[in-house]
């Protein structure tokens, strides 16, 4: 039995690696990149205040079935994390399956959208979204599906408007507990001291959260990848796969926008310094939306190794979402984006959901 690589497999095979790490650096300097950027085809079919509602076109020849999907942007978010690159793009496995699929989106936020808080979201924009959806769909009851801070919109949504016709939620990467989310956990001490508390009024003032801001905190909850990115980007030079998947993870990245200061504001004070959602109920100034009150079947999902809704952060919506008519629960692998858009989401997370809809037709 050899034990050792035969001296001429050995050599070709760091032939052929070395061949393809060459193609893959000529075919970016040519091209401009290797991953495959182009989005899915769709039509705005509504819009209204930071609200803007698509609709995917579905492929030539085909009629979609079953109950249509609508997918919730988290705030700052853009629409790419469900339609990243062709291949690991939520919305182009949604299409190809036939499945009617719409999607939310919130415009570039700007100063003149400080005063909108989150009921703005939770109260108009999503619900309009599922309404219009549903009758554009042909009165058909909605699959409703929110990756992140999306997910937190969609069940608070389900809990305060419960007439809507909603046939199941999927919330994927939503934290509940940020006590148990590593980057701000050890900050929680400092966040009620006097300097924290004039978060709120210097984000009014500047009309929200800055982009760069908000790209910086995305980038630093991974930040061991930010220091391993250039190791791992010679590492893989052969495996054009990867490098895709990081092209595409960057144009994500910068994309983010801001967020409006009194959104960001209200979630500075509900979510990092009361931990308010663990309570089970949001705060809206008028009226209070409990978690209690989602009775639609509801998927949770968080990421193995999600640093920013890790599944300590997540698991906890298994014990406040008590009025769900069926409430399941599941831990996939990948990250943050990744549990939604990674390469393994397409044998994990996508199928799940496939399954999910189905069953809640």
């Amino acid at each position: 039995m050899a034990l050792l690589p035969h001296p001429r497999k050995a050599a070709a095979s760091i032939t052929t690696t070395v061949g393809a790490a060459a193609g893959n650096v000529a075919h970016a300097l040519l091209y401009g990149g290797l991953a495959d950027l182009r989005p899915m085809p769709r039509t705005l079919i509504d819009d209204g205040n930071r609200r803007e509602l698509y609709h995917y076109r579905p492929l030539a020849g085909e009629t979609p079935e079953g109950d249509p999907v609508l997918l919730v942007t988290p705030l700052a978010a853009p629409a790419l994390c469900y339609d990243l690159r062709r291949d690991c793009s939520v919305v182009e496995h949604l299409v190809e399956t036939n499945r009617p699929t719409y999607l939310v989106e919130y415009g570039e936020v700007n100063f003149s959208d400080r005063s909108l808080g989150i009921e703005h979201w939770i109260e108009h924009v999503v619900p309009e979204a599922i309404r219009s959806v549903s009758e554009h769909a042909g009165g058909r009851p909605v699959h409703v599906v929110g990756w992140s801070l999306g997910g937190i919109f969609t069940m608070l949504t389900a809990a305060d408007t419960p007439d809507l016709p909603i046939a199941s939620l999927a919330v994927l990467g939503s934290p509940c507990d940020v006590r148990q989310v590593p980057l701000i956990a050890p900050l929680r001490p400092l966040l009620n001291l006097p300097p924290g508390n004039l978060v709120t009024a210097a984000s009014r003032a500047l009309g929200g959260a800055p982009k760069p801001l908000v790209r910086w905190a995305f980038q630093i909850s991974s930040v061991d990848k930010m220091f391993t990115k250039p190791v791992a980007k010679l590492s893989n030079l052969a495996d054009r796969e990867f490098l895709a998947q990081l092209e595409a993870v960057d144009r994500f990245t910068d994309n983010i926008i801001a967020y409006p200061g009194r959104t960001f504001g209200q979630l500075y004070h509900h979510f990092f310094r009361t931990n308010a959602l663990f309570s089970g109920q949001i705060d809206l100034g008028d009226h209070a939306v409990h978690l209690r009150d989602v009775k639609q079947p509801t998927l949770v999902v968080a990421g193995a190794n999600d640093g920013i809704g890790p599944v300590a952060a997540v698991k906890p919506l298994v014990d406040l979402l008590t009025g769900a008519e069926e409430l399941r629960f599941e831990v996939v692998p990948g990250g943050h984006l990744g549990l939604l858009t990674g390469r393994a989401a397409r044998d994990t997370t996508w199928p799940l959901l496939d399954e999910w809809f189905t069953q809640h037709d």
